[in-house]
């Protein structure tokens, strides 16, 4: 039994940063999804509610470990 930590670099600042890779904010980059850290889409969700838009959504556990059987 263990637990899972998906790792890569962020789409928007290029840190790498670990995520739950099934509930992590991400982008579309040709065609591809790409996860965005947590610094990165809170400041994303602040400018957007500066221009009046909804914020991102941002699932609870979208930084956390998963265990092995969620793969």
């Amino acid at each position: 039994m263990g637990y899972v930590l998906m790792h890569s670099a962020c789409a928007n600042c290029n840190q790498v940063f670990a995520y739950n890779p099934h509930r992590v904010p991400s982008v579309r980059v040709e065609g591809e999804r790409v996860a965005v850290c947590q610094p990165c889409i809170v400041n994303a969700n602040r400018l957007r509610v500066e221009k009046g838009l909804e914020p991102f959504q941002i699932a609870e556990d979208a930084y956390e470990a998963i265990h092995e059987s969620e793969l």
